[in-house]
């Protein structure tokens, strides 16, 4: 199976920081992060299979796989010295599913769990009411095929709602999504599958690795309301809430964003 790409920046004196990112982007969506962190961590941003420089990849997009492909990617960074190989995880929207089963499956890879605008189920239930409504989540499914060029403009005009700086927030991410090429209709439709079906709830009370979730008050994506529920299912775990912020917090407040990462992993043991 094709590998995925990984990028490495920084040479910061903290550990590693693996970033993953949503729907329908890549790595690259974590540039004003990544600038913001690179002074204090080796920042990894991956591009998930279907999307960015992985559009070649044919592994399959599902959590748990990606959890075990990139957990043995990091021990193979530090083959010879295994704390090395514990990284700070973060994980963006679906990218936050993907950070969750890699803490859950693999706690010895991973220091400490970052959820940034991330919830452990995207779609509502009904003991699950805060998730995205399921009519609303099956008509990007539906209208994809037809139109996908609007359906992710949409997507996007939603991720940036709500923000004070909305319009700057609209302007990277249109820019962005199509800068290393657009994601495979294959990727987008297993990316919104895995968004329908995961639940991650389980895995909540038994996570064995500190972790900090990052909401925006104004999202419309995952609202502040699962993240807060999800965060205190959790032991060891902390909620910062960002008031203005819509579901990219990262990048409307990327240095704020930084400071609550830095100021966790300071506090998350070796």
């Amino acid at each position: 199976m094709s590998a995925l790409h990984i990028e490495s920046q920084g040479q910061g004196q903290g550990p590693v920081l693996l970033l993953l990112h949503g729907w329908a982007m890549h790595g690259g969506i974590f540039a004003p992060l990544v600038e913001a962190l690179a002074g204090r961590f080796t920042v990894l941003t991956v591009d998930l299979p279907g999307h960015g420089h992985s559009r070649a990849s044919t592994l399959p997009l599902v959590a748990e796989t990606l959890a075990d492909v990139l957990a043995a990617q990091l021990e193979a960074r530090e083959p010879e010295a295994p704390a090395a190989a514990r990284a700070l995880v973060a994980g963006w929207s679906l990218g936050g599913l993907v950070a969750l089963a890699l803490a859950a499956r693999h706690p010895q890879r991973v220091r400490g769990l970052v959820m940034l605008a991330a919830s452990p189920r995207f779609v509502a239930a009904a003991d699950w009411p805060m998730g995205m409504d399921p009519e609303v989540f099956a008509s990007f499914g539906a209208d994809l095929d037809r139109d996908l060029p609007g359906t992710l403009d949409r997507f996007l005009m939603l991720g940036a709602q709500g923000s004070a700086r909305s319009r700057e927030a609209l302007h990277f991410l249109r820019g962005a999504v199509h800068d290393r090429g657009r994601p495979t209709p294959e990727a987008l439709h297993a990316g919104l599958a895995l968004l329908r079906s995961a639940d991650l709830r389980p895995c909540l009370p038994g996570l064995a690795v500190p972790s900090l979730w990052i909401a925006g008050r104004r999202d419309r994506l995952v609202g502040s309301q699962a993240v807060q529920t999800a965060a205190a299912l959790v032991p060891d775990s902390r909620l910062v809430m960002f008031e203005r912020a819509g579901h990219a917090p990262f990048l409307t407040e990327p240095a704020a964003v930084a400071e609550a990462i830095t100021v966790f992993a300071a506090d998350c043991p070796p």
